[in-house]
């Protein structure tokens, strides 16, 4: 399976475990000019780097990974990507509320959303992806055995999409983050909702 960059980083890879190093202020976030009087929205920010692979067709993608959960928005995430007004993640993610959450942003024609999921205990989860047609889910475990629903949703795909890690430090200083156990599974699920 060939990986490629966008936005090229830093990268270790070593006994199946990859390690990306995530720069300071880089993310992929499309600011829709929402900001309140207090409180921050992300700027907009394409920047982070992406370690992808191309697939076609239905799949399953499933990884393990942890960070050091020092900034806010720090996170270890997996990213399906059309196009760049296109494109959604999953994110195990240091929330501005001071959890670690499982945490989806979905992209289309250019707007981004923000979705916190379920808090999670400790530094390390498991994030899944499936797809269906058009049709895509992200789900979250903390055993990677037992997975969750976090996010279903649309995106106008072709047949083949951009696949892979995202490693992102939007406010913050940047750091490490570890993804092992990488998993692609050429299927279709019986139920996307469940992830199988």
């Amino acid at each position: 399976m060939e990986f490629k960059w966008m936005n090229e980083g830093e990268i270790k890879e070593e006994d199946g475990k990859i390690e990306i190093f995530a720069p300071a202020q880089s993310d992929f976030f499309c600011n829709n000019g929402a900001v309140g009087e207090e409180g921050i929205t992300p700027e907009s920010l394409c920047n982070a780097p992406f370690y992808y692979t191309e697939i076609a067709g239905d799949f399953v993608m499933k990884v393990k990974v942890s960070h050091s959960f020092k900034d806010t928005y720090d996170s270890s995430s997996i990213m399906v990507m059309q196009d760049m007004n296109n494109w959604a993640k999953a994110c195990f993610e240091m929330t501005d509320f001071g959890t670690h959450a499982a945490v989806s942003v979905v992209t289309k024609n250019g707007e981004s959303d923000d979705a916190n999921g379920c808090n999670l205990e400790g530094d390390t989860a498991w994030l899944q992806m499936c797809r269906c047609g058009k049709s895509f889910a992200f789900h979250y475990s903390t055993d990677g055995e037992n997975f969750y629903m976090m996010r279903f949703f649309n995106l106008p795909a072709d047949k083949s999409v951009k696949v892979g890690l995202l490693a992102q430090a939007p406010v913050g200083c940047g750091g490490i983050r570890r993804y092992e156990n990488l998993i692609f599974e050429y299927k279709t699920v019986k139920n996307i909702r469940e992830g199988k």
